[in-house]
């Protein structure tokens, strides 16, 4: 694999720390963000700032949680549960996000495992819903096996 700035080459076997984000990380979650891979899998946005990543992050918790993974100081995927408001403050939205040159290495699915626990044994959420694109196939595949099922289809 080709080492460049926007995709730093790490051991594989170096361990995988899932920690809460902080402001400090938005730097790296923004060179995250605006790979095209990632991009390419949500609504956002192409060329997302720093700064609107440090905004983001700076803001109060909505009784969620945001994490990230990092590897050697590298930070290589974030996901976050993001509480809805009054008689829905029993479910969450879920956003996910792995780099580019990390993504199937099973970083997205400690993620995910850390969220879903968390959801489950401190949060009180008992829902977590999400958005994927029909295209995506390995998170559907990621989401499938945690349990997660369709409940509809977005039509255009």
């Amino acid at each position: 694999m080709k080492q460049t700035e926007n995709s730093p080459v790490l051991p594989l076997n170096s361990e995988l720390l899932i920690r809460a984000s902080r402001p400090g990380d938005y730097e790296q979650m923004a060179v995250m963000l605006n790979q095209p891979g990632v991009r390419r899998g949500t609504l956002r946005l192409p060329y997302t700032r720093p700064e609107e990543v440090r905004s983001w992050l700076e803001k109060p918790s909505d009784g969620g949680l945001q994490l990230v993974a990092e590897r050697d100081g590298v930070i290589l995927g974030a996901a976050g549960l993001h509480r809805q408001a009054g008689r829905r403050h029993h479910a969450a939205m879920l956003g996910m996000s792995v780099h580019d040159a990390y993504q199937r290495q099973g970083i997205g699915k400690s993620l995910l495992l850390e969220l879903i626990d968390a959801a489950d044994n401190w949060l009180n959420i008992t829902r977590i819903e999400l958005t994927v694109f029909t295209d995506n196939a390995g998170a559907i595949t990621l989401y499938e096996a945690a349990g997660f099922v369709t409940e509809g289809v977005h039509k255009a």
